[in-house]
């Protein structure tokens, strides 16, 4: 859009964005996660490439994403361990070069909360998964453009997945852990 005032709309106490489509912004978004390394400490790590189209519908309770996220994209500053996650031991990146969501459904939570469910694929396995949103507000910018914001959580079990490598230690535990918490921020930008 590219008029002076913004498209919006109440909805059950919230400002929402109007109906549209609305793409992920590049410059302002972060799909990260957590997880436990030789169960004393955390690697964060996330992924640089990723696309999304949200459809906000006239109910927005009807309202649908799509994300894809490159394989060979994922970042955790540290380069061997980038490769041994790309490899087939992991994501096999190669092999499957994009993870993948599709929402299936969205919950009303209270107030700005909502739970997206939906159907998350990593190398070629699908499982559900149950997105904790935060709706983060909607604004104008000055460029003409519509944007909202939001946060996302959810935490999955790696092995589900397929992501079975580990190393036990002497000291007892493993290498890395089973849960994944994944961590979303990001800006979505309505199209003309």
């Amino acid at each position: 859009m590219t008029s002076t005032e913004s498209v919006t709309r109440d909805w059950e106490g919230l400002t929402i964005p109007a109906p549209g489509t609305y793409l992920l912004d590049a410059a302002h978004k972060r799909v990260g996660f957590v997880a436990r390394h030789m169960m004393v400490s955390k690697v964060r790590g996330e992924f640089a490439d990723v696309a999304a189209t949200i459809t906000v519908t006239d109910d927005p309770m009807q309202s649908s994403v799509v994300a894809t996220i490159q394989a060979a994209s994922i970042d955790t500053k540290q380069a061997d361990r980038d490769a041994h996650l790309r490899s087939p031991e992991f994501l096999d990146a190669e092999a499957f070069p994009t993870l993948e969501y599709r929402s299936t459904s969205v919950k009303s939570r209270d107030g700005n909360e909502f739970v997206l469910l939906g159907e998350l694929t990593i190398k070629g396995v699908t499982r559900q998964v149950e997105l904790e949103v935060e709706f983060e507000g909607v604004g104008h910018t000055p460029f003409g453009t519509d944007v909202f914001g939001f946060t996302a959580s959810t935490e999955i079990d790696r092995e589900d997945f397929g992501l079975t490598w580990n190393v036990a230690l002497e000291t007892g535990g493993v290498l890395v852990g089973k849960k994944i918490k994944i961590e979303i921020e990001g800006e979505a930008v309505r199209q003309a």
